[in-house]
């Protein structure tokens, strides 16, 4: 079976905006791929450096796996690792520095809105930061991922390891595969302010773990067509924040169309489309909030997963270095040093 290698940060729980940019993709692929699910805990340090932020981290990691898990990720046909038990990508993250230009890295699209999103000024941003991409090169290019699901602000990183693997192959022999992105059919969602993309940070977000209430409550608040002062003034639909959400999260698409034809008309008001979303929403949600109380109450479970997962990947990671090694020569050198000094 061909590989996966997708993951996110372990910031805090996991989100609407990561079910439809990615968890959606990985749950379908974990059938028909070897599906290995990172937990990107060194990718937090480069705007998370201080020590209360890595202690708080932990919880957040076994959050992460936790909503993952509810979402149908099946542990015995996946691996989840945790990124720092694995040291080897460190020193892949260091070979892999001295293939690309500190140009190239500087003019990654996402590299100021990472910054930005930290609060974050740009004469301070961190060497970390900066190669966080080639980091990301690493984790891919170490469990030698064919396929890698991402949103679509994570693009540019994945051809930055296509570009990568391709130099290393150039200059000591064929090692890596050149890794295809999978986008998602919804690669961001709008968060419920309807400004930007659903975001942790912008506080415009709907977890997977919220309860019936906390939904309601946040559909109510959410922003719909600016425009429309009353119920009987006709709205707009296209990109409108709650019909976004309608096309994505309602089944029930002879109700939608109904609405939608309503809304322009001026014939609905906000407070029923609205009420409508959080039913739907609720009904997604349901099943995960079920299987994410299953998972939880079992001690020791979602450790267990991380722990045999990590083992796993630390063979993987310890073979490709290796073979990076001998590709390259470095060793070699380490083997003759040693055979003279023992004679």
């Amino acid at each position: 079976m061909k590989r996966v290698l997708t993951g996110d940060r372990p910031t805090g729980k996991l989100h609407l905006g990561h079910y439809v940019g990615s968890i959606q993709n990985r749950v379908k692929l974990q059938d028909s791929y070897q599906c290995i699910f990172i937990i990107a805990d060194l990718h937090t340090l480069t705007t998370k450096p201080h020590r209360e932020e890595i202690l708080e981290m932990r919880g957040h990691i076994r959050d992460s796996v936790l909503d993952m898990l509810a979402c149908g990720i099946d542990p015995e046909k996946s691996t989840f690792y945790l990124q720092s038990a694995v040291p080897e990508v460190l020193e892949m993250n260091f070979i892999f520095s001295m293939l690309v230009s500190l140009n190239r890295l500087t003019g990654m699209p996402s590299l100021k809105e990472m910054a930005r999103n930290a609060h974050i000024e740009d004469e301070s941003i961190p060497l970390g930061l900066v190669g966080y991409p080639v980091l990301q090169s690493a984790d891919i290019l170490m469990s030698r991922a064919h396929l890698v699901p991402v949103g679509k602000d994570n693009e540019a990183h994945i051809e930055l390891t296509r570009d990568i693997a391709r130099r290393f192959n150039q200059y000591y022999g064929e090692l890596f595969p050149l890794p295809e992105v999978l986008l998602s059919d919804t690669p961001t969602l709008v968060g419920t302010d309807g400004r930007g993309k659903m975001s942790k940070s912008a506080g415009n977000t709907i977890f997977l773990c919220d309860d019936a209430k906390t939904v309601e409550k946040k559909v109510r608040a959410m922003f719909t067509d600016p425009n429309r002062t009353s119920a009987d003034v006709p709205g707009t639909v296209e990109g409108n924040p709650v019909f976004i959400y309608h096309d994505i999260f309602n089944p029930n698409k002879s109700q939608l169309e109904e609405m939608k034809k309503r809304y322009r008309e001026g014939t609905i008001g906000d407070v029923e489309v609205k009420q409508n979303l959080s039913i739907a929403i609720n009904r997604f949600l349901e099943p995960i909030r079920e299987r994410r109380a299953y998972f939880d109450a079992i001690p020791g479970f979602v450790e267990k997963v991380i722990y045999e997962g990590t083992l796993q990947v630390r063979e993987i990671a310890a073979e490709t270095l290796k073979e990076m090694r001998g590709c390259m020569g470095l060793m070699g050198s380490w083997k003759k040093i040693e055979k003279a000094a023992r004679s």
